[in-house]
């Protein structure tokens, strides 16, 4: 199993401040990350496949067929504060998918309110992060990443070791046409025998029956 380079990882950065966008794009890719900005959270779900006013249902598909997008998001790194969909409730859309679930979501923010961080860390935020962000907060980014790609690998691993053992007690399963007709000769030739050991035995218990005569 590889281990994947920070070049590999890609992150969506999402931010409607446009400095504070171009900070976050510069020292991402100072990490050699790759990135992707988005000025909000409804264009941050029209990048990913999905759309505000669609209603996510665990139980079909979440991303859109008609999704182009190329290069897999392994982080999203959000602001808190947006107009129109805030960081929270991107983060509880995100959630919601169960397709993009497991994408570590990170948020940040201008203002220290206890009570914000407790709430996005609760809905399932990997950090939450105060303006402005600065270099050793993007380091503590990689491990969230790296633990997403191992399970990944591991999830699959598991898929392809299920899908060899279904392939091969379909195999023992199967029997062919030749083998199904041999099975059908041997058990007429084994009743044959049976027969004719039955008819043998009955002839040889009639040749020895004691003759009793009646006077």
């Amino acid at each position: 199993m590889g281990v994947a380079t920070d070049s590999q990882f890609h992150v969506l950065a999402v931010d409607d401040s446009i400095i504070d966008r171009k900070l976050i794009e510069r020292l991402l890719k100072v990490s050699s990350f790759q990135v992707t900005t988005v000025e909000s959270g409804c264009k941050a779900l029209e990048f990913l496949g999905l759309h505000e006013d669609d209603e996510i249902n665990a139980n079909q598909p979440s991303v859109s067929p008609n999704n182009n997008q190329e290069v897999e998001v392994n982080l999203i790194i959000t602001d808190y504060c947006m107009p129109g969909m805030t960081g929270y409730d991107l983060l509880k859309k995100l959630k919601k998918s169960s397709s993009l679930k497991d994408i570590p979501v990170v948020i940040m923010s201008s203002e220290n309110v206890p009570s914000r961080i407790s709430r996005c860390l609760e809905e399932g935020a990997e950090e939450f992060f105060l303006k402005p962000v600065r270099l050793s907060d993007v380091n503590k980014l990689k491990p969230h990443m790296m633990r997403t790609k191992v399970k990944e690998a591991h999830q699959q691993n598991d898929q392809e070791h299920i899908q060899e053992r279904q392939e091969q007690n379909q195999e023992q399963n199967v029997e062919t046409p030749e083998a199904e007709s041999q099975q059908d000769a041997n058990g007429n030739k084994r009743k044959s025998m049976e027969d004719g050991a039955i008819t043998i035995q009955n002839k040889a218990q009639i040749q020895w029956w004691p003759i009793c005569r009646f006077d």
